[in-house]
């Protein structure tokens, strides 16, 4: 279950280098280095920060070869899921709710699983794997490399959903000025939401993908229970995407509205300037004719003529719009 006070908790604090043994019954003690026996119930974490001066000799010490480093250290990552040997690369995301963050610069968490060892590497913190920290201090760690996994991307979908939740109360927010005919000026708010929702969504499907892959992998160390929480986090993945996809087809319904809007007042404004210059043409023509300076202008020398030119200039005017009124016009 998530819970809302997820988001205001203090950042967490990680080691340059982590050592952690789980017990495979919930329980977790720090080490201070690798241990250099595998053990006989359980695994192994360790976690170390990219770059560290020590990183990657520690990685390499680990006995990890040059396309495992180079996967966990690579500048740029996307979820996804790789097995190489008897172990699996695996890339995960999720949400930054470091202070002064934008939720969508999202983190990543590279890990190398094997049976009784797991080998991650951190670039920035990561409030799910603080999490985890603190769920094995409490003697509710996960049990197996498998259930470390699932317990992490579930622990990032529900970092995640808070926000989620913020985006779509934003878009319900414009919807609802939008309907009350002030959305008009929420372009820039409902252009960052948009921007928000995809940014997240494109790591949300290939997180999605990743773990799937995992859960049907022929892996012996995968248990039958550690497939089904694999199964259930992927579900929960996936739910966060499908809800990405509503915000973003809603953001693009109301800057859709928001459009159709704008071009109605803009098309009444061009039909009444179009109108006034209907009016205004033919009496311009006229004055224009009799205002030459020719001989034989009618009236040129009648004290009445310029009041009688223009009662019928009034009346031509009145005439004209008449006619667009009947026509339709409702400006």
């Amino acid at each position: 279950m998530t819970n809302d006070s997820l988001a205001t908790d203090a950042p967490p604090s990680l080691p340059d280098a982590l050592y952690a043994r789980f017990d495979g019954v919930g329980g977790m003690r720090r080490m201070d280095g690798a241990a250099a026996a595998v053990p006989e119930a359980g695994f192994d974490w360790v976690h170390l920060r990219h770059g560290d001066e020590g990183a990657v000799a520690g990685l390499a010490a680990l006995g990890l070869d040059e396309v495992v480093i180079h996967a966990l250290t690579a500048q740029e990552t996307r979820p996804r899921c790789t097995v190489h040997g008897n172990g699996v690369v695996l890339v995960l995301r999720g949400v930054n709710l470091n202070p002064g963050a934008d939720p969508e610069d999202m983190i990543s968490v590279r890990l190398w699983l094997e049976e009784r060892r797991v080998i991650g590497v951190w670039l920035r913190p990561l409030y799910a794997v603080g999490d985890l920290l603190a769920a094995g201090g409490r003697g509710q760690g996960p049990l197996s490399p498998g259930d470390f996994v699932a317990k992490l991307a579930l622990r990032l979908a529900d970092r995640a959903e808070p926000a989620v939740a913020a985006l779509n109360e934003t878009v319900d927010d414009l919807e609802t000025a939008l309907d009350a005919g002030e959305g008009t000026h929420m372009r820039r708010r409902l252009s960052d939401t948009r921007r928000t929702a995809i940014l997240l969504r494109r790591y949300m499907v290939p997180q999605r993908d990743a773990l799937t892959t995992l859960e049907i992998e022929d892996l012996p160390w995968l248990g039958h229970s550690d497939r089904m929480r694999l199964r259930e986090a992927a579900e929960r993945v996936s739910r966060l995407g499908e809800e990405l996809d509503a915000i973003r087809d809603r953001s693009q319904v109301v800057q859709d509205q928001i459009m159709d809007r704008r071009s109605e007042v803009m098309n009444r404004q061009m039909l009444l300037l179009s109108v006034v210059a209907a009016v205004f043409l033919p009496l311009g023509l006229l004055s224009g004719m009799l205002g030459m300076n020719v001989g034989g202008v009618p009236g040129a020398n009648a004290p009445v003529a310029f009041w009688i030119v223009t009662a019928l200039m009034a009346a031509i005017g009145l005439g004209l719009w008449a006619v667009f009124r009947w026509m339709g016009f409702r400006g």
